[in-house]
């Protein structure tokens, strides 16, 4: 039976994902695919700075008086002095905010990327200079600091009657290698003791797999599953042994256990994605769309030569009702996702008619899957 959703791009789109991603369910995955090293993370850094030299984009700075205080207090440190009434009126200058992430085990000297975003209400960023800015973290420390030319992806221009054309964000750029790492952050990686492994995704088979693998290659004994997440691994003291260790199991493989059923629904776009897992119970479906269009015409009335009235328009309205008539089709018991598909292609549901029938089965109780809407 041919139906017309099993030629739609939209269709044939989501079948292929779906073959793409449950191909490699089976296979194995490196432990450093889908763990992490407790203790080892980068960390969010932060600070506020200037960037000068724009070509008459930056602040309003009648309308942004931070930026004034900010030039006041950098040229003070220069030995500047402007008078407490002075309001310098500057359009290459603007305020913005800096973030980085500081990757773990970075050291004093090394250098990070860096994002310049605007804070005020300049125009753009491009072709602008980053003064020294210290970055901070949560802790309130200095651990970076930051200076250098931006580079912009997106420009904007505007003619003199308003009008006016944006490409990407020029209120936002980036500077490669834009700070330096001035503090390092201590890690509980050098301490003596165990190590914690952390799964991406929490999953108590996986996490008894990933403990059986190392046991098997270290010896009996050496991993331990705390919970559906962390493994405890027993680890040399010494940093260099602990570096070889952590590099010997990271590369054992694993067979991850397979995830609970789930039908992921992206109630924005329409996108349906079905798990390997996802069973149905007995249940029967029927669709069908019912159209209703109202066409409005209006007639022109016009009295005769010696009616004696005048020319009225009359309005008329036409409705014509239209349901397309579609089958019952009956799912048996634990039929696979393929029947799944097969079954809501054969019903010839839209994305968001397929997104009322999942909603359906899953209220009957025949869907026995975890219904997820984002």
């Amino acid at each position: 039976m041919k139906t017309r959703l099993n030629k739609t791009p939209w269709f044939q789109g989501i079948l292929a994902l779906l073959l793409f991603l449950f191909i490699g369910i089976a296979q194995a995955e490196r432990i450093k695919d889908i763990t992490s090293v407790a203790g080892v993370r980068s960390n969010q850094l932060i600070g506020y700075g200037l960037v000068v030299g724009l070509n008459g984009t930056g602040d309003q700075t009648t309308q942004t008086p931070f930026t004034i205080q900010s030039i006041k207090s950098m040229l003070a440190q220069f030995g500047v002095t402007l008078p407490p009434d002075a309001n310098p009126q500057l359009k290459n200058i603007a305020a913005v905010v800096v973030h980085a992430n500081l990757p773990a085990f970075a050291k004093v000297g090394q250098t990070i990327d860096i994002t310049v975003s605007s804070l005020g209400n300049a125009k753009s960023l491009r072709g602008g200079s980053l003064l020294m800015a210290p970055l901070k973290g949560a802790d309130n420390k200095v651990y970076a600091m930051a200076q250098g030319n931006l580079v912009v992806g997106g420009f904007g221009v505007s003619g003199n009657d308003g009008s006016s054309i944006t490409v990407n964000i020029p209120s936002v750029g980036r500077i490669p290698n834009g700070a330096t790492v001035e503090r390092t952050v201590q890690t509980s990686f050098a301490q003596n003791g165990p190590l914690i492994l952390n799964l991406h995704t929490a999953d108590f088979t996986t996490a008894i797999r990933v403990s059986d693998v190392i046991n098997e290659s270290v010896g009996k004994g050496s991993a331990k599953a705390i919970d559906a997440t962390s493994i405890r691994v027993s680890a040399p003291y010494t940093p260099e042994q602990r570096v070889a260790f952590i590099s010997l199991i990271e590369n054992l493989k694993v067979n991850p256990g397979q995830a609970a059923a789930k039908v992921i629904i992206n109630s924005r776009t329409g996108t349906v994605v079905i798990g390997q897992n996802v069973r149905v119970m007995p249940a029967a479906i029927s669709h069908g769309n019912l159209t209703v269009t109202i066409t409005s015409k209006p007639i022109v009335s016009q009295p005769g030569p010696l009616a004696g009235g005048s020319t009225v328009v009359v309005p008329t309205t036409d409705i014509e009702v239209k349901q397309e008539k579609k089958r019952m089709f009956l799912l048996d018991a634990g039929v696979s996702l393929n029947e799944v598909v097969q079954a809501v292609n054969q019903v010839g549901a839209a994305p968001g008619d397929l997104v009322a029938i999942l909603e359906a089965l899953k209220e009957s109780g025949a869907l026995k899957a975890e219904l997820i809407i984002i």
